[in-house]
């Protein structure tokens, strides 16, 4: 699959979700497999006011790439200034946020939000596009809600402003993420574009990347929760995907402890001790899903404060697998 003219190795892309898929957790998922990763998302105002904590959402790894910095904002001037000042940090594509639900980001007119303005969201394509050499792709969802379901206008209109690809979510902003994804509106929205589509919501494991690709003929799936303490996931569906499907096993005990670590460390180098400890809590309780001990061991993640006590969480968790072997 090709989005203008990045080549992406896979059929599995890493979703940008805020507060989550900083540098650290993208260098792992890309490590094993993420076809590409995505930024958390990115204010256009922020960038256009110069302020100063935003560039740290946009530096990206070596190993990162194919990576997109994902921006949001309603006004199609200031996302196309935002995106020259993204260049500064040699993205492979630019995203476009037309997706997210949460109130502080749809209550300014940016996000799911745009869904109620197709003609808006052409204008912000058309504007980044002519203000960028790089592609540029939309995250959209089904619609606003179940009065409004207009992904398959809002894709057409993105198409012929200028995108490259479009990533749909099979919600409604008022369904937030439940019910069950929709794949039915994927489906028709690749009939609808000629350029990539790919589908999101509900893939969390290889069966469901399969079916999805399958029952909705889109190039390629984005992953999200199920990514959480889990970046195997993405080496288990190109796995599966494969000319030669196989199914891979779960990572053993040292495998899951091993890459949490690495993770963790990265994540400190990036933010110092104090504050990537802070941020490390609820991704070592996202690794410990399942292991023997576990809501003892999520306890004492909740407290980390520094690397000796992260330490010795590893050391409580290989003697509580080997207390109950």
């Amino acid at each position: 699959m090709k989005i203008g003219n990045t080549e992406l190795n896979g059929r599995v892309i890493l979703a940008p979700m805020a507060g989550v898929t900083d540098s650290a957790f993208r260098a792992v998922c890309a490590r094993f497999g993420a076809a590409a990763v995505v930024t958390e998302m990115v204010s256009a105002k922020a960038l256009h006011y110069k302020d100063r904590r935003t560039p740290e959402l946009m530096r990206l790894r070596a190993e990162e790439h194919p990576a997109g910095i994902q921006l949001f904002g309603s006004e199609p001037e200031i996302l196309a200034e935002a995106a020259k000042r993204c260049l500064d940090y040699s993205p492979d594509f630019i995203d476009l946020n037309m997706g997210c639900p949460m109130p502080k980001i749809v209550n300014n007119g940016s996000g799911s939000a745009l869904m109620k303005t197709p003609e808006l969201c052409g204008e912000i394509v058309a504007a980044v596009k002519a203000a960028v050499p790089v592609p540029v792709t939309v995250k959209m969802r089904k619609g606003w809600d179940s009065a409004s379901v207009n992904a398959v206008e809002v894709a057409r209109i993105c198409e012929q402003a200028g995108a490259d690809a479009i990533a749909v979510h099979g919600r409604t902003r008022a369904q937030l993420y439940t019910p069950p994804a929709d794949w039915e509106i994927i489906r028709r929205v690749k009939e609808a574009v000629r350029i990539p589509v790919v589908g999101n919501g509900d893939v969390c494991t290889p069966a469901d990347a399969a079916h999805m690709l399958e029952q909705t003929g889109c190039d390629a799936v984005m992953v999200g929760r199920a990514a959480l303490g889990n970046p195997w996931i993405f080496q288990q569906i190109n796995a599966a995907l494969s000319e030669q499907p196989q199914i891979l096993p779960p990572p053993g005990l040292f495998e899951r402890l091993t890459v949490m670590a690495r993770h963790i460390e990265a994540l400190c180098e990036d933010k110092g001790e104090r504050r990537g400890m802070s941020e490390a809590r609820k991704h070592v309780g996202w690794y410990l899903k399942g292991l023997r001990g576990a809501a003892s061991l999520r306890r004492m993640a909740g407290q980390l404060s520094t690397k000796e006590d992260f330490k010795e969480l590893l050391r409580a968790a290989i003697l509580a697998q080997q207390e109950h072997s």
